[in-house]
């Protein structure tokens, strides 16, 4: 039985809204792509492309259809130019440098942007819509570089590249390879789109970029909150921290629903009023007794992120638009990405104080004068080798260097608008920039919860292995936890090189490995 068609998530483009999570499915590769072909939705994407050939074969003057690009909209272009002017702007904007986007983020990027022109006020034909549906189906994914958008007007550099690809032209991701786009359309037999007016634009000049991994990061963030409250308590455990800093009592009186659930995922994880630990401090340091409130802090955000997202996601975001019910041609700046932007700059800064935290916590633990008789560094190892290892030591360097890179990248990116092409784009977004150093920053903070993951379940080892924890007065989500965590990474007791197991916590984080909590998973 293929278990992996099973799991495939149906996710249907016909106008109507699109969760983050179905952009995420879409970018993860478990998606079944389908494109409405209800006769009702197909007639009014293609109204607008009526309207817009009546106007513009009948003179009308029409930005980007019958006109150049940005400053240049006071150059009209002849009649019988007009069905070139397309290929023209994705061709001169194939200036992008950099990485290039993974394949899960090219694969979400281009399902913002089918959900975007689905909505039927582009003036694209149903034929386009077909072609990039195409694309996700057969995993025809365009390769795109990071690097060339302001995020005002619109993705322009980095969405050219899926302009072209849907022309059969450029290089796309097929199989695991990057290859040419002619040589793989023609071994799938599928026909290069020769863009029409108005389609060159309606697929670059929107918000789809920086969308598509600004529902990324949001999934990402939301499983980082969840996973640093377990760690905090197995922290707690590891350190004898007092339980009792997590009563709801306490927290009735500072009523912020996220930072509330927080503590209360961590008041159960230790079975406060079963088997409470007792500890020699009446209060521990801040990193463990105040983590509900660093960790809050990004969980209040999820609910208002998720909405500035999805109606980013779900709305029209290019110029002009186009009524084809009422035939007008509104033009305005539904490209700016500043809902994005903030967005993004908002959850870099918690998230990167997800990593401060745990960074702190690791600190405690890896020090013989705050780790509460816990062995220095960690190590596992007895006797007369014991002076000879260092365990942890090394790792909770690293876990400082990436928690001060991640510190360092929340320098928020919306406010270093430039002004760009002429001054007509005088004042952008920044917002492909903001979601990229957000991407960034959940890396580092990803790596981070991976070496206080490994070096908190260590902690509750050495305790079991004291005496000093009976396993069975775990709760068990962290009896749980403590066997799951068991089954990827071995009690570090002769030095060894951990780079293979962080790097393999990094990608069971990313991958969601560890059921935490009763919440969905939403991204």
């Amino acid at each position: 039985m293929n278990t992996a068609v099973l799991q495939r998530t149906p996710v249907v483009f016909d106008g109507s809204e699109l969760t983050i999570a179905q952009i995420n499915d879409i970018a993860r590769g478990r998606a079944d792509v389908h494109l409405s072909d209800d006769e009702a939705f197909v007639a009014r994407i293609n109204r607008g492309v009526e309207f817009l050939d009546r106007l513009w074969q009948q003179e009308g003057v029409i930005y980007g259809v019958t006109t150049g690009y940005g400053d240049s909209c006071t150059v009209n272009i002849p009649g019988d130019l007009v069905e070139e002017l397309p290929r023209h702007l994705y061709t001169f904007h194939g200036c992008g440098l950099g990485e290039v986007f993974s394949i899960e983020q090219s694969r979400a990027i281009v399902g913002a942007r089918l959900t975007s022109l689905a909505r039927g006020s582009s003036g694209v034909r149903y034929e386009l819509l077909q072609q990039l549906a195409r694309l996700l189906q057969l995993d025809v994914i365009p390769v795109i570089p990071q690097e060339g958008s302001v995020g005002a007007s619109g993705d322009l550099t980095p969405l050219s590249y899926v302009a072209a690809v849907v022309a059969g032209e450029r290089r796309v991701w097929y199989r695991g390879e990057q290859r040419d786009t002619a040589e793989v359309f023609d071994e799938l037999r599928i026909e290069p789109l020769q863009l029409r007016p108005k389609e060159g634009l309606a697929i670059m000049n929107g918000t789809a970029a920086m969308t598509g991994l600004a529902c990324m990061a949001f999934s990402r963030a939301e499983y980082l909150c969840q996973l640093s409250a377990r760690i905090t308590a197995l922290m707690s455990v590891a350190l004898q921290g007092n339980a009792y800093h997590f009563d709801s009592a306490l927290f009735a009186v500072k009523p912020h629903p996220g930072q509330n659930q927080i503590a209360r995922w961590i008041h159960d994880d230790l079975n406060v009023g079963e088997a409470p630990r007792q500890s020699d401090r009446l209060q521990d340091r801040y990193s463990l007794r105040c983590a509900p409130h660093v960790i809050g802090v990004a969980q209040d955000s999820l609910p208002w992120l998720r909405q500035f997202i999805e109606n980013e996601l779900n709305s029209a975001n290019d110029n002009p638009i186009i009524d084809g019910d009422n035939e007008h041609v509104l033009h305005g700046g539904h490209f700016y990405g500043g809902h994005i932007a903030f967005a993004m700059d908002s959850l870099k800064n918690a998230v990167a104080n997800l990593a401060d935290l745990l960074d702190r916590q690791i600190a405690q633990l890896a020090d013989v004068k705050f780790n509460n008789g816990l062995p220095a560094n960690l190590t596992g190892a007895t006797g007369e080798r014991r002076p000879l290892n260092h365990g942890f030591k090394a790792v909770q360097i690293g876990a400082s260097a990436w928690t001060a890179e991640a510190l360092k990248q929340t320098m928020p990116a919306s406010v270093f608008s430039r002004s760009t092409e002429c001054h007509n784009q005088d004042k952008v977004s920044m917002g492909t920039i903001a979601a990229r150093d957000c991407m960034r920053v959940l890396q580092l903070t990803e790596q981070v919860a991976a070496a206080a993951l490994m070096m908190a379940w260590q902690g509750v080892q050495l305790r079991l292995r004291a005496g000093a924890v009976q396993e069975a007065s775990l709760s068990p989500a962290l009896r749980a936890s403590v066997r799951q965590v068991a089954d990827s990474f071995n009690l570090l007791e002769q030095d060894r090189a951990l780079e293979g197991d962080l790097r393999n916590f990094v990608k069971l984080i990313q991958q969601r490995h560890w059921r935490l909590y009763d919440e969905r998973d939403h991204g």
